[in-house]
């Protein structure tokens, strides 16, 4: 197996990871949503922690795929390439900051359960803040970063012909109707797992992820485009030397 199906493989499930990373935040919304959420976090902690625990996971998945890709779309576009991995890290470490609040309202539940009603209200307040960040860094600020460095790396595929055209060309269109959602979020405030128009905005490149994910497992990248690739860079070279 050759350094190109390897990362085919290697990125195509990192796509599976990250896609199922978002269950995370759809296993703890029942529990933040319910207005004795501060009591409810410690009484439901394993399902807490495995939420975090799936946010981690997407969060390192997400970074990964564009290490992943850097190698093989340096070679068509290294700006981008260099780009996309700057943009998911950013992602990376938004999203294990929001990892962190979730884990942080837990140890907090834990200390509101003990103390007395003068020290709910900072409980409370204190709460509310990591709540806030549970929301902003996530579903705000790390989908910037996601929209940011999937249009990089997307582009470079159309115009590599690494995958065929109509898949990279479905997550042009669909990571800029994501990116009409993130700006709804923003704006509204509302959770866009919460059946909102922003769901129906995040299902093309829920969709189209998925089906990138299989093609580079199933099929890997374009033998043709990865061909004619090494040819071209065996001609630079060898122009180089002369």
């Amino acid at each position: 197996m050759n350094t190109h199906r390897k990362t085919a493989i290697i990125v195509g499930v990192l796509f599976l990871l990250g896609f199922a990373g978002v269950f995370g935040p759809v296993i703890v919304k029942p529990i933040l949503d319910d207005p004795g959420y501060l009591i409810n976090i410690f009484e439901n902690k394993n399902q807490v922690m495995v939420g975090a625990l799936f946010q981690l996971i997407m969060a390192l998945a997400c970074a990964g795929i564009a290490i992943g890709l850097y190698p093989i779309l340096k070679k068509h576009n290294e700006s981008l390439a260099l780009g996309a991995v700057g943009f998911r890290i950013i992602e990376n470490v938004l999203q294990i900051v929001a990892a962190l609040a979730l884990l942080s309202l837990l140890t907090l539940s834990q200390e509101s359960a003990r103390a007395d009603a003068l020290a709910d209200s900072a409980f409370q307040t204190v709460g509310a803040s990591l709540l806030a960040v549970h929301f902003w860094a996530p579903l705000v600020l790390a989908q910037f970063g996601f929209v940011l460095g999937a249009l990089m790396y997307y582009y470079v595929f159309y115009q590599s012909k690494l995958i065929p055209r109509w898949l990279s060309g479905w997550g042009l269109i669909a990571i800029t109707l994501h990116l009409t959602s993130v700006f709804v979020t923003m704006f509204t405030q509302t959770d866009p797992f919460s059946g909102s128009p922003t769901l129906l905005l995040n299902i093309p490149i829920g969709l189209q992820e998925l089906t990138l994910a299989i093609w580079l497992i199933v099929k890997g990248f374009n033998p043709s485009a990865v061909a004619s690739l090494s040819v071209k860079t065996a001609t630079n070279e060898l122009l180089s030397v002369s």
